[in-house]
């Protein structure tokens, strides 16, 4: 169940990146009231735009229209909720009653969730590099990367999913680690989009 969860999410997040291209492209043609306004239409693109929209308009002032700085602190935001995400489960291997088949998943998961701070922190980076307008086949090969990792972020994510699959995984631990986790796996999903409205402008 578990499996097919994390399955559909990953599709529901290509489906949705690949319907939201038109809507993209029109963002450059919009002219904005102000950053506020900017950050919400963004949103719109991603896969929870309200959840987006949640977490980044308290850095509508600090974005300021400009599409990078807009992908950049949402990797941002998703990368501390990944390193408090870790944290957490982490914690989870004093639980009480734990058994040692859901220790075990616990720990893939904790595996899992270094996977994905090392990769949002690196694409992160890579896209700091950047700046808006640029073009050229190092843009590209560095947007690729950021792309990339993201992406990986996100599998890693679905993964740590995988490992409470069945019901004899169910209970009070599943509940409070999959609602962190899937949390972490939202905002890394608007993250991409958000990457790819900024790609979208090159």
């Amino acid at each position: 169940m578990a499996k097919s969860l994390a399955l559909s999410l990953i599709l529901f997040v290509l489906y949705a990146s690949t319907a939201a291209i038109a809507m993209v492209r029109n963002l450059g043609e919009v002219e904005y009231s102000d950053d506020t306004e900017f950050v919400k239409a963004s949103c719109e693109t991603t896969t929870y735009p309200e959840l987006c929209f949640q977490s980044l308009s308290s850095y509508a002032s600090e974005i300021k229209k400009r599409p990078r700085q807009l992908a950049e602190t949402a990797l941002a935001v998703s990368l501390a909720r990944a390193k408090s995400a870790k944290t957490y489960v982490s914690d989870m291997t004093d639980y009480k009653g734990i058994t040692e088949r859901q220790h075990e998943a616990v720990s893939d998961c904790i595996e899992e969730m270094g996977d994905t701070v090392d990769r949002l922190r690196s694409s992160l980076k890579e896209l700091k590099h950047l700046e808006e307008g640029e073009s050229g086949e190092d843009f590209w090969l560095c947007l690729g990367n950021v792309r990339t990792w993201t992406s990986a972020a996100l599998t890693d994510e679905t993964t740590c999913l995988d490992g409470f699959g069945g019901k004899a995984m169910d209970g009070e631990l599943k509940r409070l680690i999959r609602e962190h986790i899937l949390r972490v796996a939202q905002d890394t999903s608007n993250a991409l989009a958000l990457i790819n409205v900024f790609a979208s402008k090159h």
